[in-house]
């Protein structure tokens, strides 16, 4: 009976080649890796044809989703690679780490369903006393102690002469092309480094213990059952305490009487960038793309790297031609032999990709980058595979829709008059109400009419974890979608966002729900005295009103709620104006533009002319804040409800050298908010503003710099040139005109005479006889 440990790194491709010609040169008669065992009962399915890497096992408490947890495994993972040997030569293979059930519970003791952290104090357990007697106390450590404890494979590579461990483990295990010996040399060295690490008095440290434990204690397992050729797949650092597994006393000690959750177990599919150390994953890699490449193309590796950048920087449109690609290849190798090392590495390659295929130009590397060192490839999973009823119902509607889903971003354009296009909308518009943002809706733009829709689709792989999460909510997306909603409004106290939500929900076409939000959207709007609430809430009601009639929406019923939020929205609105300061006054502008909003897509003639008397009023009383009175006359402006008369009359007392000039300024902001094109025609506007900033003194001209250009900073481009023209011809006489409103020049009449034989041939008369 013998035990072999094979110390890995996961996720390396040069481990996980020379652990499959290991496994092949030992035939055990077991496999023992290091995973969850609560996987145990899905690991068949990775054999199934359908499951292609890279995926993930998702461990997830049953009663609490968000206490989740993945295992990702690619093809070149050693993990994936013993399973498959596992499978292909028929012999067991079982997952050895501490369970999940028991490290959620014990990392995570207390969650409520929101998967907020919730901090409880109780008396230690039998269990926790005993794992911490077994930490040893030690003192303040020295800046090398921490630096050892936190990264000790450091040591290793700075005695090789290396500063990073990540470069001493790629090109001194990864790379390596003779395997003889190869994880004898790692227990040795891993051996060393932890009799020289010192433990801690932490959570990390007690998880380790308990994870050690477990994995010894299922060793024995295998030796109790009679199995003789075990061989034990672990990470690097566990394998020498799985050597020799000892009495089992301490470890059923330190394993007894720990608190379980019960958990549920599936498989996903995953992708390379989640699989990147930039995304947070504690065991990722800088460019798993690459050590894609060097699992899929051990020979030619650098002349096919090379022209997959190459033909890369062509799709986009930059030049690489097959003489910069064998240049490139050369490069990479002689850099590689300079450097002393038996292929070249992923920085050999840049270096050369950058110079010669880049010209020096580091942007396009950063579409290598992202297309290539990582990667954007989707893993996939067979339909066989456990999933939650609203998963289920969720491909169903995917499949009878046709919309793949991919991590690649896709447009996806939706023409609401068809079936199917009407299907898709109601599937991502129910999605967002579950927090799925499968898609994004963009603004319309050079197409007519309420019936198109545009959306951009990104499939993320943290939606199977949102997807059992909403399950609480209903087995059918439109049964999750509708509770979810109604439970939601039933919460919901503040006016506008409860209209927000009867938006998106009429958007989803959830009739129940609808009608749900209705009723509890009049009671509210009932008894709600605030009047910014009141006018906020109007614009979701008026869009409702204007496109709900694609989707067979009863606008009727919204209708009289908008009717009554209006009315009582102008009667509210002068007194909530009153006294208000200049952050006030920005939250009072935003509601009256909601209400000019929604007038603007209702189109309601009688109610259009009390807004404007509203708004008039408002403009002419000195007593409400510069900017809503300044905004007050933009809005009359713009809609031709203000003669140029009443705007100069307007602008003379906004800007009166006995006006103060905070007020003054705030007026010329709220009217320069919009387009500059109305108001470029307003002479008598542009001519007391130019009067009133001359006769400001040096110190009111500077206080009053920022609100000025911050008014100013909103047109574009071309508008601020326009305006500045105006301003610099201001003062300049108007040309002279004749009667006939002809203006008079003086015609210079030798010149005017060479255009006449060519316009004469123009128009096929004679000229000159």
């Amino acid at each position: 009976m013998s035990i072999h440990v094979f110390g890995i790194r996961h996720h390396g491709p040069g481990c996980a080649r020379s652990l499959r010609a290991a496994l092949e040169k030992l035939k055990p008669d077991i496999l023992l890796v290091e995973g969850p065992p609560d996987a145990q009962e899905v690991l068949h399915f990775m054999a199934q044809p359908k499951m292609k890497p890279p995926v993930a096992l998702l461990i997830y408490a049953t009663e609490q989703p968000k206490k989740a947890v993945y295992y990702p495994f690619t093809q070149f993972s050693p993990e994936w690679q013993a399973l498959k040997y596992a499978s292909k030569v028929s012999i067991p293979a079982r997952f050895m780490d501490l369970p999940q059930a028991i490290q959620l519970a014990h990392t995570d003791p207390e969650q409520d369903a929101s998967g907020e952290q919730v901090t409880v104090d109780k008396t230690q357990t039998r269990s926790a006393r005993i794992r911490n007697s077994v930490l040893v106390e030690v003192p303040e450590e020295s800046k090398e102690e921490t630096l050892l404890r936190e990264d000790p494979l450091t040591m290793l590579a700075q005695a090789a002469g290396y500063a990073d461990h990540e470069m001493w483990w790629e090109r001194q295990i990864e790379q390596r092309k003779n395997v003889v010996n190869l994880f004898e040399g790692i227990l040795e060295a891993m051996t060393a480094l932890r009799q020289e690490v010192k433990p801690r008095n932490s959570e990390e440290a007690q998880r380790e213990q308990l994870r050690e434990a477990y994995m010894r204690q299922t060793i024995r397992t295998a030796q109790q059952e009679g199995f003789q050729r075990i061989a034990v797949i672990c990470g690097a650092w566990h394998a020498p305490v799985l050597v020799e597994p000892g009495p089992a006393r301490a470890d059923s000690e330190l394993l007894k009487g720990l608190p379980q959750l019960k958990v549920s177990t599936t498989w996903i599919p995953w992708t390379y960038s989640r699989l990147s150390s930039r995304s947070g994953y504690g065991a990722g890699m800088t460019a798993p793309g690459w050590y894609a490449h060097l699992w899929n193309s051990p020979k030619q590796m650098t002349i096919r790297w090379i022209t997959r950048a190459a033909q890369l920087l062509r799709e986009q449109g930059l030049d690489a031609s097959s003489a910069s690609v064998i240049e490139a290849v050369r490069l990479t190798e002689t850099l590689a032999a300079m450097r002393d090392m038996s292929q070249p590495g992923l920085d050999e390659h840049n270096e050369a990709i950058l110079t010669v295929l880049c010209h020096g130009d580091s942007t396009p590397m950063q579409l290598i980058r992202e297309q290539l060192e990582i990667g954007e490839k989707l893993g996939e999973v067979p339909k066989e595979t456990p999933i939650v009823p609203l998963q289920q119902d969720l491909e169903s509607l995917q499949r009878r829709l046709r919309m793949k889903p991919s991590i690649e971003k896709t447009k996806l354009e939706l023409d609401l008059r068809k079936e199917t296009d009407r299907g898709r909308s109601q599937l991502l518009h129910r999605l967002q109400l579950l927090a799925i943002p499968w898609g994004n809706q963009a603004r319309v733009t050079g197409k007519s009419g309420t019936f198109h829709e545009h959306w951009q689709l990104k499939w993320k792989v943290s939606f199977p974890v949102a997807i059992i999460e909403a399950n609480i909510w209903g087995n059918t997306i439109a049964a999750a979608a509708t509770n979810y909603a109604c439970a939601t409004a039933k919460k919901q106290t503040d006016l506008p966002e409860l209209t927000a939500l009867l938006q998106s929900v009429v958007l989803a076409e959830l009739p129940e729900a609808i009608e749900y939000l209705l009723e509890e959207l009049q009671q509210r709007a009932a008894v709600s005295s605030d009047v910014q609430h009141l006018m906020d809430a109007l614009p979701p009601l008026a869009r409702v009103a204007r496109y709900g009639d694609v989707r067979q929406t009863k606008a009727e019923r919204i209708v009289p709620i908008i009717a009554g939020l209006f009315e009582r929205s102008i009667i509210g609105l002068p007194g909530a104006c009153f006294s208000l300061d200049d952050d006030a006054a920005q939250g009072m502008l935003k509601s009256i533009e909601h209400v000019q909003e929604s007038l603007q897509l209702l189109d309601w003639p009688e109610q259009r002319l009390q807004w404007q008397h509203t708004l008039k009023n408002l403009a002419e009383s000195d007593t409400i804040h510069g900017l809503i009175r300044g905004r007050c006359c933009r809005l009359l402006l713009d809609q031709q409800a203000l003669s140029e008369e009443e705007m100069q009359r307007f602008t003379r007392l906004a800007l009166a050298p006995t006006a103060p000039i905070l007020q003054a300024a705030a007026w010329v902001e709220g009217v320069l908010r919009g387009s500059g094109l109305l108001i470029l025609h307003q002479d008598e506007l542009w001519k007391v503003l130019d009067a009133w900033l001359s006769q400001l003194n040096p110190d009111n001209f500077i206080q009053l710099l920022p609100i000025l250009r911050r008014a100013f900073a909103n047109f574009q481009a071309p508008e601020r040139r326009n305006m500045g023209e105006k301003v610099k011809h201001l003062h300049q006489p108007k040309p002279t005109q004749t009667g006939s409103g002809i203006q008079s020049h003086t015609i210079d009449a030798e010149h005017a005479a060479r255009v006449l034989p060519v316009l004469a041939q123009l128009m096929g008369v004679s000229y000159g006889n």
